[in-house]
């Protein structure tokens, strides 16, 4: 899964999109509060808590026995409640270490070989298991390198920018690059990219360790040799099983070879520990790294390269054979709408043991499950068909959830009608990301669930943070916009837009399903243990969420999200939401333009004085930057037209809906849903995006070069962004014509509701 803060993640989710007026909120019935209070009753933190010490016990990760025994274990679970259960398989393509190796062989502190396995923690029982994969990234390329090491900083575009400045090349090297900053496959990807021939990622102390908090056990914080496992597999071209780019990895899928498998990377790579790196990276020579490259390592950083410096040997063999995947499928089908399908996720495989990431999501699930097993004893009886899924695989590549989208993608077209997924969770504050028709619903929904540690409702709790942020001195932009957004108590919270890493993407971005992931965090620390041996229930129950009150908190959240939307006789959504926040993300990209514009001429003007070589010291070695191409002016002429009919019909739809929806026979409510169901594939455009097809959703979209950061209008403004102007004005048009296909169904809803 991404790892996000609880400030972070609300501020990412408040700063982009309009805020709209609120329409005074219409409780459910009283039927309706009672069964949400029974539901609320038959959460119990401490039952969740064994379940995630029970998961938790040993390492999941894909192919590993315990994976296997917690998929079969909540099948049963599921099945005990009441559910119909079962286990659907896929066989993936997943590597595993045979051999990892790293040794500094030349410079100050060779001979030196790093350790690549962490050591047990006193105390803490589970830390002294030998099952644990070793330090390893899914999904690199295997290879045998010796190779000076270059330092990258976190190893982002702008990082290779300064560089090239510094005149300091990457190619023929191995680049040694801290994590954060952007996605973890972005880092060797870019190494690959710029000629490196090998990638090195650590976890600097200025990030997640002694710099932020006491190291555990002491603390939440990672220690001196704990390191990050991941994929870096290039899941924004698509995610899912390497060898099977828009089908299910079925018995009878048809697989590409693995070398012609674009998502897998060329070059080896691996993770280490910031004890480890600061050997390496006290080897290395020449320029002292600038200010922003620098973290809390007690060394000087250089940035390298020379032969003088640090000569690293990496080498990395793995097991590239399938593995079997186990996605566990519970049903509780309608009574009236059994074809309607609201579907409900979260993962169950771990890097290791991942008590935090995802277990503490899992386990809300499973509360959810049991809750809804009790109140249907109790005779209550879903009008929608409930499917809740424990995915396997989401942590290498989103495979587990893909391959069961990708198999059944016919029928979720048909059938489905919202998506909810969670991921790990931590105590602290609410934040929800989704489509934006969803906004006012979302809203709802946290103004009816307490916080625990307050006691007023989550959104209330999650509205007073955002603005206190606001206020603070050296407030960011961005802080200052999410602070204004919602200083309005009658305007609601703007729901965030979705990314990447985390298993709604298939049905968002591919299929077109609307969805929404739902979370808590922001107080409780995970991140010093991300993707490590100690994500485990100890450090859990005592940093992240101690009583497990915030992993409640998720339950009752997203069971009040599902119990609704499966029994509500009228759609939820609030259309407006989502034209005004598309016409806000337009707005973006057209000053995105203009300041693309503005760069280009003010560079060559620069370059054209010789500006750069003046400026720079030059005692220093130095390079001017690449002239960046000229911009052209973009007609937006289409787009403009577009949102405004999409506005207008946002808005008679959902006048129409308040005014005389209660009113509607059973037969036209009928009509309106088999509209209103398929809408959000609307957006979906069979060309997809530019260099990455398997990505159709002309709004929403991971970033090409930012993994799980969500790009909005993506294939115009990521256009922009790399100066493929040519792109940009083709999907100016593609993007215009999806969002009016969208209006005109709306127009077609509007119809219905007002009796055609």
């Amino acid at each position: 899964m991404k790892m996000r803060t609880g400030l972070a993640a609300l501020l990412s989710a408040c700063a982009i999109g309009a805020v709209s007026t609120a329409w005074a909120a219409t409780p459910p019935p009283m039927d309706s509060k009672a069964l949400e209070a029974k539901f609320d009753a038959q959460i119990d933190p401490a039952e969740m808590g064994g379940w995630l010490k029970l998961l938790a016990a040993e390492p999941n990760h894909v192919g590993s026995v315990h994976d296997k025994t917690n998929a079969e274990w909540i099948a049963a679970q599921l099945k005990s409640w009441g559910w119909e259960s079962k286990i659907e398989t896929f066989d993936v393509l997943y590597p595993t270490p045979i051999s990892v190796n790293l040794e500094l062989v030349g410079g100050p502190g060779a001979p030196f070989k790093a350790t690549l396995q962490e050591p047990p923690i006193p105390g803490d029982p589970a830390t002294n298991t030998k099952d644990a994969l070793p330090a390893y990234v899914a999904f690199q390329g295997d290879g045998d390198v010796t190779a000076p090491l270059v330092y990258v900083n976190y190893g982002m575009p702008e990082d290779y920018l300064a560089l090239e400045r510094m005149g300091i090349s990457v190619k023929g090297k191995i680049a040694i690059t801290r994590y954060g900053g952007g996605w973890r496959g972005l880092k060797p990807l870019l190494a690959q990219m710029h000629g490196a021939v090998g990638a090195i990622i650590y976890s600097d102390p200025k990030d997640d360790g002694y710099a932020t908090d006491d190291v555990y056990p002491k603390g939440a914080a990672r220690p001196p040799h704990g390191f990050q496992r991941g994929s870096v597999a290039d899941m924004p071209i698509y995610p899912g099983d390497p060898l099977t780019p828009g089908v299910g990895s079925t018995e009878d899928a048809k697989r590409l070879d693995r070398k012609d498998a674009v998502t897998i990377l060329k070059i080896p790579c691996l993770p280490i520990s910031y004890a480890d790196a600061q050997v390496l990276l006290a080897s290395l020579d020449g320029p002292v790294a600038p200010v922003n490259f620098r973290g809390s390592l007690p060394i000087t950083y250089h940035i390298g390269g020379s032969a003088a410096g640090g000569q690293v040997h990496l080498a990395v063999k793995s097991d590239w054979s399938l593995k079997t995947l186990y996605d566990v499928v519970g049903t509780l089908k309608g009574t009236e709408a059994p074809n309607d399908w609201i579907v409900r996720g979260n993962h169950h495989d771990g890097w290791v043991m991942g008590a935090s990431d995802p277990l503490s999501g899992q386990v809300a699930l499973l509360a959810e499950a049991k809750a809804f097993g009790v109140l249907m004893k109790g005779g209550w009886k879903p009008k929608r068909t409930i499917v809740y899924t424990s995915w396997d695989g989401e942590e290498p590549m989103l495979l587990g959830s893909t391959e069961w989208a990708e198999t059944h993608g016919a029928e979720l077209k048909a059938k489905g009608v919202v998506y909810i997924n969670s991921d790990g969770n931590g105590r602290g504050f609410f934040r929800a990301e989704g489509s934006h028709d969803f906004q006012h619903f979302v809203n709802q929904v946290a103004a009816d669930v307490k916080d625990p540690e307050t006691g007023v409702s989550v959104g209330e709790r999650a509205r007073a943070r955002l603005q206190v942020v606001a206020a603070e001195p050296g407030a960011s932009e961005q802080a200052k916009a999410a602070g204004k957004a919602v200083s309005d108590p009658s305007k609601d919270i703007p729901l965030g837009p979705l990314g990447s890493g985390s298993d709604y993407s298939a049905f968002l971005q591919h299929l077109g399903l609307p969805s929404i992931d739902f979370g808590y965090g922001g107080e409780g620390e995970s991140g010093g243990v991300y993707h490590s041996l100690y994500d485990d229930y100890e450090h859990h129950s005592r940093f992240v969420d101690p009583g497990f009150a915030y992993d409640a908190a998720l339950a009752r959240t997203v069971g009040r999200a599902v119990m609704r939307l499966a029994d509500t006789d009228l759609p939820v959504q609030r259309y407006g939401d989502f034209a005004d926040t598309v016409s806000g993300y337009l707005d973006e990209v057209k000053k995105l333009a203009d300041s693309r514009r503005d760069e280009a001429r003010t560079q060559a003007k620069l370059l054209a004085g010789k500006a750069y070589g003046l400026a720079a010291d030059p005692t220093h070695p130095h390079a001017d930057p690449a002239p960046l191409a000229q911009s052209p002016t973009l007609d937006f002429a289409a787009l403009d037209g577009a949102v405004g009919k999409l506005k207008a019909s946002s808005r008679a739809f959902d006048a129409a809906l308040a005014a005389k929806g209660q009113g509607l026979a059973k037969a036209q409510r009928a009509k309106l849903n088999a509209v209103i169901k398929p809408l959000d594939q609307t957006l979906l455009r069979p060309e997809g995006l530019p260099g990455r097809p398997w990505y159709m959703n002309v709004v929403y979209a991971p970033g090409r070069f930012t993994g799980y950061g969500a790009k909005t209008l993506p294939g115009v403004r990521e256009a922009i962004e790399e100066r493929r102007f040519d792109d940009a004005q083709k999907y100016v048009g593609i993007t215009a014509q999806a969002l009016t296909d969208y209006a005109a169904n709306l127009d077609k809803a509007t119809a219905i509701v007002n009796g055609g």
